[in-house]
């Protein structure tokens, strides 16, 4: 599957021919630099590893050095591989965004935002106790009983319980490109993707 290593910038908007106000999403894609071909003799499978944005040189070590220097580029942030990539493409290769067309859907993988340590509420969409009459007193967004008396004697895997809230990995699908902007290096992809400005996100064709 084509793909680009890319940037979310930020959230605006566009209007439509209708006069219609669309959210959208700006996300930097590419330039990505081909660091490595994945062969089927050699790797047992079909993939392209990308590079993108540069680091410096003291952030790198020595078999990083080596491994982007025989692709003929400086020690990349971030890099992803793609299986089965449309094209001829060989060490070293540049691939932009006009790899992407307008019109066309795509999709977007990255970590979401981490929001700490969350109750069922938040975290799950538990209604609470919505009225604070009758001798609430603080039990308003609390879980409620967990099942389980002397049998089965414990809690079932998998219980909706508060805990650690976002920084998952998430793919949104099928979202329309509604501009590419080549000189600049920047797409337009309608509705919002996953992840913090400035993250790090993969969009996939």
């Amino acid at each position: 599957m084509s793909g680009l290593i890319g940037r979310k910038i930020g959230m605006t908007s566009l209007f439509d021919e209708n006069g219609k106000n669309i959210p959208c999403t700006v996300i930097e894609a590419g330039p990505c630099v081909v660091t490595q071909v994945r062969t089927e003799e050699v790797d047992g499978y079909n993939a392209l590893q990308l590079g993108f944005d540069d680091k410096k040189a003291k952030s790198s070590n020595k078999a990083l050095d080596g491994h982007f220097k025989k692709a003929g580029t400086s020690a990349k942030k971030k890099v992803v591989e793609f299986q089965e990539f449309d094209g001829e493409y060989k060490l070293g290769d540049s691939i932009t965004v006009e790899l992407f067309t307008e019109g066309e859907f795509v999709d977007v993988s990255g970590i979401s935002k981490g929001k700490g340590f969350q109750g069922v509420v938040k975290r799950h969409g538990f209604a609470g106790v919505g009225q604070a009459t009758h001798g609430q007193h603080n039990r308003l967004r609390a879980p409620g009983s967990i099942g389980a008396a002397s049998y089965p004697a414990r809690v079932f895997k998998g219980m909706r319980m508060a805990g650690r809230m976002g920084g998952d990995k998430v793919k949104v699908q099928n979202l329309r490109v509604l501009k590419v902007v080549a000189d600049k290096n920047l797409i337009v992809v309608k509705g919002a993707v996953p992840g913090h400005k400035n993250s790090y996100v993969t969009i996939e064709k």
